[in-house]
């Protein structure tokens, strides 16, 4: 359809003045049925009922805007590459513009530039840059309402694949290209949003040609709300089995700079953990969409914008435990584990060194199971390191209160075989460091106290662990050596330990004295591993 053509087929084919129901049954504010009177998908809802939902979201002054600002539907596919480029970016704590010019940076608090984000508090939403023309606040409160109903409604699949086969998404288009209010966006990238969680839908917004690149256009937006909506938008299509088009969608240097500069800007908790999702989201997505879209956001920074948004999720987490900021702490921390992961990039990470004292304090972090999510990843990315810089291992092998906090993960770990499988990772390169003939008996005390005081959690991950392989042993499954020779390199540390503190008390000093009355535990623990030792070496 041309843009600003007399006759508008989304207007003749949601015509108020349609004929009721057969037999004047229905409302008379409902369209008519199908000829056929029968709906292919059965809801919950009446159908009849969710399509008059659709009518009232039409725009009324479609047609009047369009034609008045001209605008074609190829103007709109060429904007992304048309946008204002005094985009400024982050240097250190400020903000410089293209121009040379520096601000401050406050968040996302920027006065000069129509295309910098803004803290939308105290502002009519209403007001939009975009558009002189204004609807009255009753008709947007109207419209309003009938599109939360519809959000609601685009969640159910069945109602969303009705939806589409009764042209919401053209009828969220004519929104998304003429509304000046910024809740309409919201709500119209919401209802998108929603679709695009469906196949079926997902593919119809996949062949409405130019609705991707508008969808994209969105990231240009200066609102919170809207920006967490288009990456929630740009998450679920990331995630589709038509992801390759999405990518090429976002592979411009222009909008991939924009998801870095929202992510280390905004000072929205939500938009902080939706924009950095979204680059996780590309960083762990299928090999297609990796390959064209991570070189990109490794030459703009990648690296340094996740580390800096690390270190300032850690200065608050030290400062004050936010329960509302741990989710933001877990995405960034799974972004940055997923790049860790990747050979090519894994050595900007391993090279950092203050990304990994970061990690390791996370660790000790007292009742880290406020943030076990968080630490888990943690232990990954740690064992990712150790994996290409061993040394490390020697220094973390002096710090007894990271040994304590890393067995403690066993406790919240649960069904992650990849957060236990690092944590044996881990142990075993610590404990290789341990020269116990050589260590004084006060501290030999702290590291068998320690050791037998996480007795039950040793145990029942190494239980687990044997349940689980021989499971697999069952289904026909091997699991990798270097996972179970972990375990084994640990134990078996662990087991000298305990010998040669066992041994040392016919010297009877007075140290051994004050753990006497512990004896009973050191034996379980050297039973436990011994016992299981024995099996992971058969």
């Amino acid at each position: 359809m041309e843009v600003g053509s007399d006759s508008d087929p989304i207007e003749a084919e949601l015509d108020p003045e349609l004929e009721s129901v057969e037999g004047g049954k229905g409302p008379a504010h409902h369209p008519s049925a199908p000829f056929d009177e029968l709906f292919d998908i059965s809801t919950t809802v009446d159908p009849s009922y969710i399509i008059s939902l659709i009518r009232k979201l039409l725009p009324s002054d479609a047609s009047n805007l369009r034609n008045s600002y001209g605008i074609r539907d190829d103007d709109r596919d060429a904007s992304v590459t048309n946008m204002d480029e005094s985009d400024a970016y982050l240097s250190g704590d400020q903000v410089l513009s293209s121009s040379g010019t520096v601000n401050e940076c406050q968040g996302i608090e920027i006065a000069d530039g129509s295309d910098k984000l803004a803290d939308r508090e105290g502002e009519d939403e209403g007001a939009c840059p975009r558009s002189e023309q204004r609807i009255s606040s009753s008709e947007e409160n109207v419209w309003e309402e009938y599109g939360c109903i519809l959000w609601d409604l685009s969640a159910s699949k069945s109602h969303a694949e009705l939806m589409v086969q009764n042209l919401v998404l053209e009828v969220l288009s004519a929104n998304l290209m003429v509304s000046q209010s910024v809740r309409v966006m919201e709500i119209v990238l919401g209802i998108i949003g929603n679709l695009a969680c469906h196949e079926v839908p997902m593919k119809h917004i996949v062949d409405k040609s130019g609705l991707i690149t508008i969808i994209v256009n969105q990231l240009f937006l200066d609102d919170a709300q809207c920006l967490c909506e288009v990456c929630r938008l740009l998450d679920a299509g990331l995630h589709s089995s038509e992801c390759a088009i999405w990518a090429e969608a976002l592979n411009s240097e222009h909008v991939l700079s924009r998801i870095l500069w929202v992510s280390e800007n905004t000072l929205n908790p939500q938009l902080i953990e939706k924009s950095v999702g979204l680059l996780s989201t590309i960083i762990e997505s299928q090999q297609e969409v990796v390959h064209v879209l991570l070189p990109c956001l490794m030459k703009l920074g990648l690296s340094s914008a996740l580390f800096n948004l690390f270190s300032f999720e850690m200065k608050i987490l030290t400062n004050e435990r936010s329960v509302e900021r741990y989710s933001i702490l877990d995405a960034i921390l799974r972004a940055v584990e997923a790049l860790s992961g990747i050979e090519e990039h894994s050595q900007e990470f391993c090279s950092n060194k203050k990304l990994f004292q970061l990690v390791f304090e996370l660790v000790k972090l007292p009742d880290a199971f406020e943030v076990s999510s968080s630490c888990m990843s943690a232990v990954i990315l740690i064992a990712n390191i150790l994996s290409d810089v061993p040394d490390l291992a020697f220094d973390m092998s002096q710090d007894l209160s990271f040994l304590q906090g890393l067995l403690d993960i066993f406790s919240f770990a649960g069904d992650d075989l990849e957060a236990r499988d690092a944590v044996w990772s881990i142990i075993a390169r610590i404990l290789v460091h341990v020269e116990e003939k050589a260590m004084s008996r006060p501290r030999m005390f702290e590291y068998v106290s320690l050791l037998v005081s996480k007795t039950d959690l040793i145990e029942d991950d190494l239980l687990d662990h044997r349940m689980t392989e021989l499971n697999k042993k069952e289904d026909g499954l091997t699991s990798a050596c270097t996972k179970s020779n972990s375990r084994c390199i640990s134990l078996r540390r662990i087991i000298a330990i305990l010998n040669c503190w066992t041994v040392s008390k016919d010297e009877g000093t007075d140290v051994r004295d004050e753990y006497r009355a512990e004896d009973i535990d050191v034996n379980r623990l050297l039973s436990c591993c011994c016992k299981h030792s024995e099996w992971l070496g058969s």
